[in-house]
């Protein structure tokens, strides 16, 4: 596979029986025209199609008209009326009739698109799973995969009433597409789709086969977003698409005796000792740890080198970074002091989400349970958590006369790192970034920087993984413009549109790629 773009243990002495369970130099902000080969966070210039100039051309002419638009957003409003939500309880394929709402999405694509149903091979995977099959002209050439997912968040039925138009309306209010999924994913979704379909009309045939695969259970282990930031007057656009992920690693923390009642109580109860173990985990959290070969190295580089929030030291201390090791670890510190994002991002964070014990006042409880969510960070390994985990309990273990039984846990490693390679895939998916916003009739803003960064959770990615190594996660909207009330909630019509232009470009400038 050539390239993917893509839009989720402990165990206690009150007695013996009790077991414990773990199942200041100035440097000045640069603009993106004098930059292109700064070593701290290189460039591309906007990439065009060429060879597709006229093609690409004709099609932007289209994206613009008042028809196409109103089309356009009545296929996004169709598709979110559709309720395909995915649970975290979802039972298998063929065990649980809440999959069935997926045959009737299904159905909605193949009326929306029957020119797409005609000409390329459609496949069903897993009963819902769907895979449309774009064969190119010349079959040396590593083919594309885009990946979309059908399923969307569940609405809490006590929200509903809080919603400004129903949640399954797609409402077009002249402005906003109203509905869950109108952003996260239906929109990537039937962007594609249009795509596809618009170019099939004009009679496009790629060089390079085309794959869209949309999955049906990404929503049931979470999503992390990457787009673009805010378009603003003389300032600078950061996009940001995702080359790597945390890893994920959930840990069930049990405690458990034999009982009794509470009118005899031991020194410490099943809860009163869970509390000491969650104590001693959240009183030692991991360190974090910047690398120069990790991701989140270049996107800092890139934030702090062209983004004005950031002074003139730190840019400074930046470009230091690069070369002294003394001056990186100053840099992981300022940055942190500056935004504890930057802390989230260089190391494995922890949550304790879970917690629950005892079923009557008057009974000690007999079982009580939490469970800790981790992220690992890409410099780690689910050994290494285990192991932090096991040197804060054990000390405890002894103290209680504990027995520590074994790990269970849900895992995902860390994702490996795509390259970031200017003149490879990345390299053609930045310059069709810039393209797409520098040609858009809501461009305001003095430049585009494209910048790496890293998902603070896995997506559906992971299933890729053995296709190829060149992975790239991106959704072309901006955070703050063009989500009136978060991801999964509204979306701005014109950024569904410049979605479309989005993809329209990437599939011509990446048939006319020599580079892949």
């Amino acid at each position: 596979m050539g390239l993917l773009v893509s839009t989720a243990a402990i165990a206690y002495k009150i007695l013996p029986s009790h077991r414990f369970s773990i199942s200041e130099e100035i440097f000045p902000l640069l603009l993106p025209d004098r930059t292109f080969d700064h070593p701290g966070c290189p460039q591309v210039p906007a990439l065009y199609p060429e060879t597709h100039a006229g093609l690409d051309a004709t099609l932007n002419h289209l994206f613009s008209t008042d028809g196409f638009k109103l089309e356009a957003y009545k296929q996004l409003g169709g598709a979110v009326r559709i309720q395909t939500e995915s649970y975290d309880d979802l039972l298998p394929v063929g065990q649980d009739d809440r999959w069935n709402v997926f045959q009737d999405f299904h159905q909605y694509l193949e009326t929306s698109f029957p020119v797409i149903y005609q000409k390329l091979d459609v496949k069903v995977i897993n009963t819902y799973g769907l895979v449309f099959h774009w064969q190119g002209s010349d079959q040396s050439l590593k083919p594309i995969l885009f990946a979309a997912h059908q399923d969307v968040v569940p609405v809490d039925p006590i929200t509903i009433g809080q919603w400004s138009h129903p949640p399954y309306s797609g409402h077009f209010d002249g402005t906003w597409i109203w509905g869950r999924g109108s952003a996260d994913d239906k929109a990537d979704l039937i962007s594609q789709m249009i795509m596809v379909d618009q170019l099939l009309k004009k009679d496009f045939t790629p060089r390079r086969t085309i794959v869209l695969a949309f999955g049906i259970d990404e929503e049931a282990s979470g999503i992390e977003g990457e787009g673009y930031g805010k378009n603003a007057e003389d300032s600078i656009i950061l996009a940001v698409p995702g080359i790597a992920e945390k890893g994920y690693l959930d840990v069930r923390v049990e405690v458990s005796s034999a009982g009794g009642h509470s009118s005899v109580p031991p020194d410490h109860t099943t809860i009163g000792l869970l509390s000491m173990l969650v104590v001693e985990l959240e009183k030692n959290t991991q360190r974090p740890v910047l690398q120069r070969s990790g991701t989140g190295f270049a996107n800092a580089q890139c934030s702090v080198l062209y983004d004005t929030r950031y002074p003139p030291a730190l840019r400074a201390l930046a470009k230091k970074a690069l070369h002294s090791d003394q001056a990186l670890e100053h840099f992981m510190r300022a940055l942190i002091s500056f935004d504890k994002l930057f802390g989230v991002l260089f190391k494995t964070t922890q949550a304790v989400d879970l917690i629950n014990g005892g079923v009557k006042i008057n009974a000690l409880p007999e079982v009580a349970a939490a469970v800790v969510n981790h992220r690992i960070g890409e410099h780690s390994s689910s050994k290494e958590v285990q192991q932090h985990i096991t040197e804060l309990v054990v000390p405890i273990g002894q103290e209680f006369n504990l027995t520590i039984s074994a790990f269970g846990d849900h895992l995902t490693l860390p994702s490996p790192v795509s390259p970031i390679h200017l003149k490879g895939p990345y390299g053609v998916l930045s310059g069709t970034i810039k393209a797409t916003l520098q040609s858009s009739s809501r461009y305001k803003a003095s430049g585009v920087v494209v910048s790496p960064s890293l998902g603070l959770g896995n997506t559906d990615t992971r299933f890729y993984w053995n296709l190829t190594r060149h992975i790239y996660r991106y959704s072309h909207r901006g955070d703050l413009d063009d989500l009136y009330n978060g991801l999964h909630t509204v979306n701005e019509g014109e950024s569904f549109i410049e979605q479309i232009r989005f993809f329209t470009k990437l599939v011509l400038n990446l048939d006319e790629s020599k580079d892949l």
